[in-house]
């Protein structure tokens, strides 16, 4: 089940942004202090370093993604989702837009 909503939550106005543009994110904070992101890559082949694990949960669009010490290209659509050790890395490609929940763990 794809995420339609986050209630209760503080939403960092200024937007974080990587690749040239090619990765938009805002941060959310929940009363509990729980972190996550969500936001929009477009289309772009990028490489992601983690420092905790993480949950990509595809909101819309869709991607590949491949994780640290595997060669397979993984495909990831909405209401799916992949998850990332931590101080790891991942690369993603994808082709329109991909949109996503980053879960923070």
């Amino acid at each position: 089940m794809t995420t339609q909503t986050l209630d209760g939550v503080r939403i960092s106005t200024q937007a974080n942004v990587y690749f040239g543009g090619k990765c938009v994110s805002h941060s959310v904070e929940f009363a509990d202090g729980t972190k996550k992101s969500v936001g929009v890559i477009l289309a772009a082949e990028l490489t992601f370093n983690t420092g905790a694990p993480e949950i990509m949960e595809c909101v819309a669009g869709g991607c590949e993604y491949r994780l640290a010490g595997t060669d397979a290209w993984v495909a990831s659509g909405p209401g799916q989702q992949f998850s990332v050790p931590g101080n790891s890395r991942f690369d993603i490609r994808v082709a329109d837009a991909y949109h996503y929940i980053c879960h923070f763990g």
